[in-house]
Parts: structure tokens; sequence; C-alpha cells
């Protein structure tokens, strides 16, 4: 069990180093742009068009390599990330940059619709909570301290120096994956199944994670507009503030994860309900500064709570492949995220920030009704398919769950 648990934490800061790889161009925006002689919004679509190419390939890559073994396309996807962001390094022009993005997007793409099975396969589905939400650290860690380090990096040596650092990141982890996971055909493993297929309630979870991820980005991509222009602190400023939402993140990571396995629906409804309430309530209080930053800092928490709980709810009712199951999940997020930065892109420059938290908070609600639904017809059928056990046997009786 402690090499399971090794190859938990080696995932973890292989998605940890996927997310920071996506979002380095963030940070690195102005130095790559000067250096490549090129606009800053080109080097910006380097970030819009690496989602683009998950969304499109998740699927279908996915599907292609269904039958090869966990380990084995495990260590060659993180090869190529490696190889990709070394070619990113030393990329001499910008369209070989776009192109070494183009095949760090794609394993991604693949990383991601396989590491949530490859992470539980060697657990019970009683303690799978516990294990995404180990697994989603490394994801929630990468903006607070991957982007930052990264971006620092660059400041000092040269934007190239963080990508060369990366690939080597990636090499090591590539070698841990070979040494850790077990090798077996993807079908075999504990976690290749839902533990209670459901083909309605997973297209449910899909859509609420579309609609969710959409209204928190529809308003995160432009916070920093929103805390300039709303409520009006200095740019000198922003750089805590979005370490403190970001660190709030980690912490409600570990919070639902702590709920997982225990009260699964309550794991679920709860981020999407404090994301939704905090955007809400940013609309009338942005302008005040103490409340505009716990309400930013708290619905960035439910954001990154929510992840693992979908992921947790994906492994229960995936109709099929769990590996499949995954990547259609991705592409759900992945969508979220480029639909909310284009709606908001959209309502920006003729209403301003402000509509943004409003927007966003209607399409959480959205996402938190598809939830609730989501929940209610479980108990419904609970209660017609168990007879409610007489009084005496209450303390004896096991409880059943699905969820």
């Amino acid at each position: 069990m402690r090499r399971a648990w090794a190859a938990v934490v080696v995932l973890s800061l292989a998605a940890f180093a996927f997310v920071t790889t996506e979002l380095l161009p963030i940070g690195l925006l102005t130095l790559m742009a000067d250096d490549l002689g090129r606009s800053r919004s080109q080097v910006g679509q380097l970030v819009s068009w690496y989602a683009v190419v998950v969304v499109v390939c998740s699927v279908p890559l996915t599907r292609i390599t269904r039958r090869i073994p966990r380990r084995t396309l495990l260590g060659v996807t993180l090869a190529v990330f490696a190889g990709a962001n070394l070619v990113a390094a030393l990329a001499p022009t910008f369209g070989v940059l776009a192109g070494a993005r183009l095949l760090i997007g794609l394993a991604q793409a693949l990383f991601w619709s396989i590491a949530a099975a490859a992470v539980n396969d060697p657990f019970p589905p009683a303690s799978r909570g516990r294990v995404v939400a180990v697994f989603s650290v490394g994801a929630a860690l990468a903006p607070v301290l991957g982007v930052p380090a990264g971006t620092w990096l660059g400041q000092q040596a040269g934007w190239r120096s963080a990508f060369a650092v990366v690939a080597v990141i990636g090499l090591a982890i590539a070698v841990a994956v070979i040494a850790l996971v077990p090798s077996y055909p993807p079908e075999s493993g504990g976690a290749a199944r839902g533990s209670a297929p459901d083909r309605a309630a997973f297209q449910r979870l899909v859509a609420a994670t579309a609609l969710a991820v959409c209204g928190y980005l529809t308003f995160t991509t432009y916070v920093t507009p929103f805390l300039l222009d709303v409520t009006g602190v200095p740019s000198t400023a922003l750089a805590p503030l979005l370490f403190v939402s970001g660190s709030v993140g980690v912490i409600g990571t570990v919070l639902v994860g702590r709920q997982l396995d225990r009260r699964p629906v309550v794991a679920r409804l709860a981020p999407a309900a404090v994301v939704a309430v905090a955007l809400l309530a940013l609309y009338p209080l942005g302008t005040v500064t103490v409340a505009a930053v716990a309400l930013i800092a708290a619905a960035g928490g439910g954001y990154s709570a929510y992840a693992p709980a979908a992921q947790h709810r994906m492994l229960q009712v995936a109709p099929g492949s769990t590996d499949m199951a995954s990547a259609w999940l991705g592409t759900a997020f992945n969508v979220g995220i480029a639909g909310g930065s284009l709606l908001g892109g959209a309502v920006l420059p003729g209403a301003g920030a402000r509509p943004l938290a409003l927007i966003g908070g209607v399409l959480v609600v959205g996402a938190l009704s598809v939830l609730i639904v989501d929940a209610n017809p479980w108990r419904a059928s609970r209660r017609v398919r168990h007879r409610p056990p007489h009084p005496r046997d209450q303390a004896t009786r096991p409880p059943t769950s699905r969820s």
C-alpha cells in the first residue's frame, strides 16, 4: 500500500507540472513577447489554443490508447511532456514554440483522461475520496506555487529557463511513474469501471461541470480588472490577494477530501453552493475591500474543491470505462474554461467587470440546480428499492449508499 500511495503522490506532482506549464505563458507573457517579437495577445493565445487542444483531443486520444497498459501510457505521456517542454525552451521561433505547446496539450489531454483511474486502481471504493483529494492537491498548488516560481525564474534567468526546469521535472516524474505504477491492462484495474454506473447521472455531472466552470471563469478570468476598477485596490496588492485566493483553493481541496467518502452528496453540493453565493454577493459587495477579498477567496476555495468532488462522482457513475468518462469530464472542464473566458471577454468592454460576478453566479446556480436534481432521484430510488428497516434493526443494519 505504501507503493500505491507513493504513486498517488507522484501523479499529483505530474498534475502540478501540467497545470504549471499550461499557465506559465501568463506569468511570462511580456518576456516571451519581447524575445520572440510577437504581440502580447499572440503569446496569450498559447494558453487559449492549449485549452482547445485538450477539448478536441481528450476523447479521441483516450479511445485510441484504451488498450495500452496505464504504466506504459503514463510514462510515454510524461516523456512527451518533458521533451516538448525542452523544445519550447530551445524554440528559435514562435511557430516552433506553438508546435511544442500543441504537443504538451496533447499530453495533458491524455494524462487527465487516464490519471484518475490509475491513482484509484489499487484502492477500494470506500477510500477513493481521500485518494482523489491527495491527487487533486497538485493541480490546486500549481497556480499558488508553480506559476509564481516559474515567473520568478523566468524574470531572473530568461523565460526559457522556466520551461527547461519543467522539462527536467517531467522526466524525473516519468521515471518515477515507471517505477511505481503497476503494469496491467486498463480493463483489469480496480477503478476501470464505475462502482454504480448510471448514464443519466453522468450526463448531469458533465452538464453541471461545464456550467459551474463557465460561471466561475466568466468572473475569475477578469478578476484583476474587477479588483482594480470595482474594488479599487492598488495594483501592488494584486499578487498577494491572488495568492490568498489560491491558498484557500488548496484548503478547500483538502477539506472536501475529508468528506467525499463519508458525505459524498454534501461534498458535491457544498463547493458549488459556496461559489454561487460568493459570486452573487460580489455584485453588491464588490466595492467593499474586505468583503470582496473574502468572497473572491471563498469562490476560489469552492472551485478548487469542486474538481475532486466531480472526479469522485465520475468514478461512481461512469457508464462505461472510467478513462472515457474522465476524458468527457475533462472536456467539460475545458469547455467551461474557454466559454467563461469568451463570455467574460464579450461583456467586459461594454459593461465593465462588475456584472461578470452576477452572470457567473447565475451560471453556477444553474449548475447547482442540476446537481440537486441529480441528488434527489438518488434518494427517491433508494427509498423504492429498499423498504424502511424496522426500528429495532436500524442500529445493526449497515447503510446502503450509491453516492
